[in-house]
């Protein structure tokens, strides 16, 4: 078990958390989550020692061994990639280096004799023998091949270091184990090997920070949520912990309403969601916490989430589009695909340029090679490209005189409800388009697709520069869309609950096009 006692941290004038007293209990996955800049990796630096709070400590239960994701990624350059993976049990490699330097004395003393016999029990203890198996099977879990096992890190590409890092913070079975975004540089099947090693871990208290909805609520049964300068733990992954705030929200509006009415309407979600929980390796216990719930234990998030709904003027009709044999050399060959009605399309592709290349083009935007492709005659599209910068870059104009580019009314109070929609409110509604960050202007192409009013949308890595409540809305958005969709992202949730149809290209070709959802897609190799 971990402790937070009383934590406070402060840097100059701004105080990121105040008084925070948490417990952390062994066989339990906490996923921490909140708004940009709330601090969430800076608590991660208190756990694990790195960041000394300004008052109060945190505390380890004695002998438990914590284990933290690395993030410098030269750390272990002199080290063979297989040594790198042990030395996340320093405590371990440093007997085995002992032991090493002993055995290999040419005059060993009785001394030497003694303490090698003790460093041979404590080797054993902590499954030394065992050792380098275990590092090489969790190397191999990451889709490291085996002939890269004695390379010098140094001599490994960026992305394998990470895998490799990763691994070595899973070595040796700690009893806390603090990972900070886990997933990233990790494909799909990788991630769901992660998924499945966590879920296993019934001795570990696991900690984790990640912008993967998909993964959290896969492996989470508990929610922190960063907030109010506190940190509060809800029982349940991040989805319930969404829900629940978002009905709460709701609820607070209406104050006329009987109290009981309220905690009757949440006893009733709770017991849906507490059904679905039954489903997965760890619900058990989490069902028996969901069902003791009360109103008072959730407190509505301060987190400001955008409205995305996205509907169509035109009813789509049964052509929708063919694809045949198109080729852009040096980005995709011979791809053909045929929509039908409700098909929501989610692409896999390793290269990020030939997808955008592909969309470009079926949007008329390049021209192919060869091949050709055919639009409906009802088919009205909107598209959010991956770059977007044409759109801002060099543009004198407010976000309202922006956005009525794209609307049928421009009376400025009806632009105004689009954009305070989108979190642009008050005077940030008259802000300069070319002084947006990189989120505000994927909010505001959204706004310009809502307005647009499309019956069919493509969207390229939508998520790229957005926050988590921001990809929450557009996640709900893209589900609840009732026309036809392309689009590529590496947000496993998004892909998980809107696609009906998975399309892989890999080189430059087709290779997978089935009608089937995402979660059945990984099922086919396991």
């Amino acid at each position: 078990m971990i402790s937070v006692n009383n934590v406070t941290l402060q840097f100059g004038g701004r105080v990121l958390f105040e008084n925070v007293n948490l417990k952390f209990t062994k066989g339990n996955c906490y996923g921490i989550i909140g708004a940009n800049g709330a601090g969430k990796s800076t608590f991660l630096r208190i756990l694990s020692g790195e960041l000394e709070p300004n008052k109060g400590d945190v505390t380890i239960d004695k002998n438990e061994r914590m284990s933290v994701l690395m993030q410098n990624q030269n750390a272990y350059d002199a080290y063979s990639v297989r040594e790198t993976v042990m030395w996340g049990h320093k405590r371990l490699m440093e007997v085995a280096k002992e032991r090493e330097a002993l055995y290999s004395k040419p005059d060993s003393s009785d001394a030497d004799g003694e303490r090698a016999a003790e460093l041979e029990g404590e080797f054993a203890d902590m499954n030394g023998y065992e050792a380098e198996s275990a590092a090489e099977t969790l190397l191999s879990g990451l889709k490291i091949d085996s002939s890269l096992f004695d390379t010098p890190m140094s001599d490994m590409d960026a992305k394998l270091k990470v895998k490799v890092l990763l691994a070595q913070s899973l070595f040796g079975s700690p009893d806390i184990l603090v990972l900070d975004e886990p997933t990233n540089n990790l494909d799909a099947k990788t991630v769901k090997w992660l998924e499945g090693y966590l879920m296993e871990l019934t001795d570990t208290t696991v900690i984790i920070v990640s912008h993967n909805r998909h993964f959290l609520n896969r492996v989470c049964t508990h929610i922190c949520d960063v907030d109010f300068k506190q940190i509060n733990v809800f029982v349940g992954n991040y989805d319930f912990w969404y829900e629940t705030s978002q009905l709460l929200a709701r609820q607070a509006k209406e104050q006329n309403k009987k109290m009981e009415a309220r905690a009757k309407e949440l006893q009733e979600f709770i017991a849906r969601f507490s059904a679905n929980a039954s489903k997965s390796k760890q619900a058990t216990s989490r069902k028996r916490e969901l069902e003791k719930i009360k109103l008072e234990d959730i407190k509505p998030s301060s987190r400001r989430y955008p409205f995305i709904d996205f509907k169509y003027e035109r009813e789509i009709g049964n052509e929708i589009l063919e694809v045949e044999g198109l080729t852009k050399k040096g980005f995709f060959e011979n791809v053909s695909f045929k929509l039908k009605r409700d098909d929501k399309i989610g692409f896999l592709c390793s290269s990020s340029q030939s997808m955008s290349m592909l969309f470009d083009v079926l949007m008329g935007l390049e021209q192919p090679d060869s091949g050709y492709f055919k639009w409906g005659q009802t088919i009205t599209t909107a598209y959010l490209p991956q770059n977007y910068d044409n759109f801002f870059d060099g543009v004198d104009l407010s976000l309202v005189e922006w956005l009525s580019q794209y609307s049928k009314d421009h009376y400025e109070e009806y632009l105004r409800g689009w954009l305070g929609r989108m979190l642009f409110s008050g005077q940030e509604a008259l802000k300069k388009a070319k002084v947006l960050s990189g989120g505000e202007k994927v909010r505001c192409m959204l706004a310009r697709m809502m307005l647009l009013g499309a019956n069919f949308l493509i969207f390229d890595e939508p998520t790229n520069h957005l926050d988590l409540e921001s990809i929450t809305a557009l996640n709900k958005g893209m589900t609840n869309f009732k026309g036809g969709m392309l689009f590529v992202t590496h947000d496993e949730e998004i892909i998980s609950t809107v696609a009906n149809r998975i399309i892989e290209i890999e080189g430059g070709k087709k290779i997978f096009d089935r009608d089937m959802t995402y979660d059945e897609y990984l099922e086919l190799d396991a």
